[in-house]
Parts: structure tokens; sequence; C-alpha cells
């Protein structure tokens, strides 16, 4: 007995529909991070912060606080000692800016001192440099004592001798009494 004929045409309509629904299933779509949520777009850079002298009011006032500092910083194996004076820098938001610009972060750093200086600021001229506090670095040690309660930026230019100077940077935060910080 001869098998049954089978329509050619049902089949070949079968094969195309069932393929058509797997391309389909291959379609090209955006990439994203899945369920239809598009990748985060980068952050716009921060709008240059004005200075505004009523945002370093706080930083005249007297306080109870207090940061007692030391200088242990190493790099390729060599021992940088201070060099000169440490600022203490109240953290405003044009200062912060500034920090960002000019060491590429706001909670820590260590830049070249070549790079800093070539690094240029929006509106240097602006006169913040009278809130700013220094004092003497002796021995790898530093002290800054009748602080108010409030963030700053310890800024701090180090040597190993010769020519490679570094600048160590690093936010801090003062809450009525002392507070000892290692850069």
């Amino acid at each position: 007995m001869a098998a049954p004929m089978i329509p050619r045409k049902p089949i070949l309509a079968l094969i195309a529909a069932v393929s058509l629904g797997g391309l389909a299933a291959c379609e090209t779509a955006p990439m994203d991070r899945g369920f239809g949520a598009p990748w985060p777009r980068p952050a716009p850079p921060p709008a240059p912060a004005v200075f505004n002298a009523d945002d370093f009011a706080w930083s005249t006032r007297a306080g109870r606080a207090s940061i007692d500092g030391r200088i242990d910083y190493r790099r390729n194996g060599r021992a940088f000692d201070c060099t000169g004076s440490v600022g203490l820098t109240p953290d405003t938001p044009y200062t912060r800016a500034r920090i960002r610009t000019l060491y590429g972060s706001t909670e820590r750093a260590a830049v070249n001192e070549a790079i800093v200086r070539a690094r240029t600021v929006a509106d240097p001229s602006a006169d913040y440099r009278s809130y700013v506090r220094s004092t003497t670095c002796e021995n790898g040690r530093f002290n800054f004592s009748g602080l108010p309660d409030g963030g700053w930026f310890i800024i701090a230019p180090v040597s190993a001798g010769g020519d490679d100077r570094v600048v160590l940077m690093r936010r801090v935060n003062t809450r009525g009494g002392r507070i000892t910080v290692t850069l």
C-alpha cells in the first residue's frame, strides 16, 4: 500500500510561519540593562561654583575642635616628608569644586605638584585665601586647634628630596573634639 500523499503547500506554509516566528524572536533591540531599563547617561560635569563669602562664615568662628596630623606618605619605596606649611581650607561649594578640579577628588588625593599647578580653576582670583588656615609641619607632624565644627580640606606639600614634590589632600570633619589624621 502506498503512503498517503501530504499536500506540500500547507507544510511549506507551516515551515515558513515557524521560521518567521523564530526570526522575530531574534529581533535586534536597543541595548539596555534588561526589562526595558536604559543604561544611565553619564552625569554632566558639575556647574562651576561661585565664590560666596557667606559660605565661609562658619569657618571664622572659634571652636573646641582640633586636628593632630602626621605625614606618612610613601611612593615606590621612598618616604616623603612635609615641606613647609600645611593648609586647612573650609569645605564650601566653591572650595569643593576647586579641590575636585585640582586633585580629581574631594575626599583624598596625592598629586604631583606640577600637575596641580598646571590645572586651571574657574575664577582663581576669588579671595577665599583669607579663610584658609596654615600651620608649620615639623618632623612630619602638624596641628590645628580652636576649630569650629565642619568639613575641611587638609593640603600638605611633601617631598622625597629633589624636584619630586607631591601635594597631599584629604577631607576631614571636626565635631567638637580632637581628631587624628595621617596623610
